[in-house]
Protein backbone atom coordinates (compact mmCIF):
# COMPACT_ATOMS: atom_id res chain seq x y z
CA UNK A 1 0.00 0.00 0.00
CA UNK A 2 1.26 3.49 -0.87
CA UNK A 3 1.09 6.18 1.80
CA UNK A 4 1.01 9.74 0.47
CA UNK A 5 2.44 12.84 2.11
CA UNK A 6 -0.26 14.47 4.27
CA UNK A 7 1.46 17.88 3.99
CA UNK A 8 4.15 19.78 2.12
CA UNK A 9 7.67 19.88 3.52
CA UNK A 10 10.87 17.87 3.63
CA UNK A 11 10.75 14.09 4.12
CA UNK A 12 13.22 12.94 6.79
CA UNK A 13 13.98 9.55 8.39
CA UNK A 14 12.20 8.80 11.66
CA UNK A 15 15.59 8.43 13.35
CA UNK A 16 15.96 12.23 13.10
CA UNK A 17 12.74 12.97 15.00
CA UNK A 18 13.50 14.54 18.42
CA UNK A 19 11.24 12.13 20.29
CA UNK A 20 12.63 8.68 21.17
CA UNK A 21 9.24 6.98 20.82
CA UNK A 22 9.09 7.96 17.14
CA UNK A 23 12.86 7.95 16.46
CA UNK A 24 13.20 4.34 17.64
CA UNK A 25 10.08 3.28 15.68
CA UNK A 26 8.38 2.16 18.90
CA UNK A 27 4.99 3.26 17.55
CA UNK A 28 5.77 1.76 14.14
CA UNK A 29 7.75 2.35 10.97
CA UNK A 30 7.30 5.32 8.70
CA UNK A 31 8.75 8.66 7.62
CA UNK A 32 8.58 12.16 9.09
CA UNK A 33 7.96 15.45 7.31
CA UNK A 34 9.40 18.76 8.43
CA UNK A 35 6.63 21.10 7.22
CA UNK A 36 6.99 24.36 5.40
CA UNK A 37 6.16 27.08 7.94
CA UNK A 38 2.82 28.22 6.59
CA UNK A 39 -0.80 27.26 7.14
CA UNK A 40 -1.45 23.89 5.55
CA UNK A 41 -4.40 21.69 4.79
CA UNK A 42 -3.38 18.27 6.06
CA UNK A 43 -4.55 15.40 3.85
CA UNK A 44 -5.51 11.79 4.43
CA UNK A 45 -2.42 9.68 3.64
CA UNK A 46 -4.49 6.61 2.65
CA UNK A 47 -8.09 5.79 1.84
CA UNK A 48 -10.11 4.58 4.79
CA UNK A 49 -12.10 5.57 7.85
CA UNK A 50 -10.94 8.43 10.08
CA UNK A 51 -10.99 6.48 13.33
CA UNK A 52 -9.29 9.10 15.54
CA UNK A 53 -9.10 12.87 15.16
CA UNK A 54 -7.38 15.00 17.79
CA UNK A 55 -5.94 18.52 17.44
CA UNK A 56 -2.40 17.08 17.45
CA UNK A 57 -2.87 13.80 15.54
CA UNK A 58 -5.20 11.58 13.53
CA UNK A 59 -5.47 7.95 12.42
CA UNK A 60 -6.91 6.63 9.16
CA UNK A 61 -7.79 2.92 9.10
CA UNK A 62 -7.49 1.43 5.61
CA UNK A 63 -8.26 -2.05 4.32
CA UNK A 64 -4.81 -3.42 5.14
CA UNK A 65 -3.72 -1.26 8.09
CA UNK A 66 -3.81 2.08 9.82
CA UNK A 67 -1.68 5.22 9.48
CA UNK A 68 -1.03 7.79 12.21
CA UNK A 69 -0.20 11.39 11.33
CA UNK A 70 1.21 13.26 14.33
CA UNK A 71 1.22 17.05 13.88
CA UNK A 72 4.44 18.11 15.58
CA UNK A 73 6.22 16.93 18.70
CA UNK A 74 4.59 17.58 22.10
CA UNK A 75 1.86 19.64 20.39
CA UNK A 76 -0.75 18.08 22.67
CA UNK A 77 0.42 20.82 25.09
CA UNK A 78 -1.06 23.48 22.81
CA UNK A 79 -4.67 22.44 23.57
CA UNK A 80 -5.84 22.49 19.96
CA UNK A 81 -4.81 26.08 19.29
CA UNK A 82 -2.80 25.26 16.15
CA UNK A 83 -5.28 23.18 14.15
CA UNK A 84 -8.90 23.07 13.09
CA UNK A 85 -10.68 19.90 11.98
CA UNK A 86 -12.10 19.71 8.47
CA UNK A 87 -13.17 16.06 8.53
CA UNK A 88 -15.03 14.23 11.30
CA UNK A 89 -14.26 11.04 13.20
CA UNK A 90 -15.93 8.10 11.52
CA UNK A 91 -15.85 9.73 8.09
CA UNK A 92 -14.77 7.67 5.06
CA UNK A 93 -11.90 9.36 3.24
CA UNK A 94 -10.12 8.96 -0.06
CA UNK A 95 -6.34 9.41 -0.02
CA UNK A 96 -5.77 13.15 -0.37
CA UNK A 97 -9.04 14.27 1.23
CA UNK A 98 -8.64 17.22 3.65
CA UNK A 99 -8.56 16.26 7.33
CA UNK A 100 -7.45 19.42 9.19
CA UNK A 101 -6.09 22.91 8.77
CA UNK A 102 -2.77 23.21 10.62
CA UNK A 103 -0.49 26.12 11.58
CA UNK A 104 3.11 24.87 11.91
CA UNK A 105 4.35 28.45 12.27
CA UNK A 106 2.41 28.69 15.57
CA UNK A 107 4.06 25.45 16.73
CA UNK A 108 7.46 27.03 16.06
CA UNK A 109 6.42 30.24 17.86
CA UNK A 110 5.45 28.12 20.88
CA UNK A 111 9.00 26.72 20.94
CA UNK A 112 8.00 23.21 19.80
CA UNK A 113 9.20 21.13 16.88
CA UNK A 114 6.71 20.94 13.97
CA UNK A 115 8.12 17.71 12.46
CA UNK A 116 5.28 15.31 11.59
CA UNK A 117 5.79 11.56 11.93
CA UNK A 118 3.67 9.50 9.50
CA UNK A 119 3.54 6.00 10.97
CA UNK A 120 2.14 2.59 10.05
CA UNK A 121 0.38 1.24 13.16
CA UNK A 122 0.11 -2.42 14.20
CA UNK A 123 3.10 -3.08 12.03
CA UNK A 124 5.01 -5.97 13.56
CA UNK A 125 5.30 -7.69 10.17
CA UNK A 126 5.32 -4.57 7.97
CA UNK A 127 8.22 -3.64 5.74
CA UNK A 128 8.36 0.03 4.75
CA UNK A 129 9.95 1.20 1.51
CA UNK A 130 10.79 4.92 1.46
CA UNK A 131 9.55 6.61 -1.74
CA UNK A 132 10.41 10.24 -0.92
CA UNK A 133 13.50 11.91 0.50
CA UNK A 134 13.96 15.65 0.67
CA UNK A 135 11.27 18.05 -0.59
CA UNK A 136 7.81 16.51 -0.87
CA UNK A 137 4.45 17.97 -1.88
CA UNK A 138 1.21 17.08 -0.10
CA UNK A 139 -0.40 14.15 -1.89
CA UNK A 140 2.86 12.79 -3.38
CA UNK A 141 3.96 9.20 -2.60
CA UNK A 142 5.84 9.11 0.72
CA UNK A 143 6.40 5.41 1.44
CA UNK A 144 4.83 2.02 0.84
CA UNK A 145 4.43 -1.00 3.04
CA UNK A 146 4.06 -4.72 2.50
Amino acid sequence: MVVTAPLTGVAVPLQGVPDPVFAQSLVGPGVAITPVARVQTVLAPIAGRLVKLKPHAFVVQGETGAVLVHLGIDTIQLDGTVSEPIAAEGQLLAAGDPVARWHPELVIEAGLNPVCPVIVLESSSRVVQILAEGPVEAGAPLFSWT
